[in-house]
């Protein structure tokens, strides 16, 4: 069974520093791409951070300067680097990947990590 573990989630001060990381497991084949989204209490589950097979990445403009994502390719791997952390940034991460993975037969899915809770509060 594939699925994504994340973890590094936690009480922070505001300007202060958390390392995510998501751990994808299982039978996979290749990674299109991983990546992390974010939920805030009363507020619509939105992009913060994607890096893509080919290396690029793509960021929200709210982490944009503050956030890095990175991928260990031989560890399937992603991690999410905030820094300057915001009460605003405080929300639930949820991993997300975009994986081909085989079971019985090779098939592409998109999987996702139970979250971590970030808590930006002094």
């Amino acid at each position: 069974q594939v699925q994504l573990v994340e973890s590094g989630g936690g009480l922070v001060q505001p300007g202060g520093s958390l390392r995510l990381s998501c751990a994808a497991s299982g039978s996979i084949l290749s990674v299109n791409a991983m990546g992390w989204y974010r939920q805030a209490p009363g507020k619509e589950r939105e992009l913060v951070a994607v890096i893509f097979g080919g290396g690029s990445t793509d960021a929200a403009d709210s982490a944009k300067g503050r956030f890095t994502v990175a991928i260990d390719n031989a560890k399937n791997t992603v991690y999410l680097q905030m820094n300057s952390l915001k009460p605003e940034d405080t929300a639930v991460y949820y991993c997300n990947a975009h994986l081909r993975i085989m079971e019985v037969t090779p098939k592409w899915v998109e999987v996702w990590g139970q979250g971590t809770l970030v808590t930006v509060s002094s």
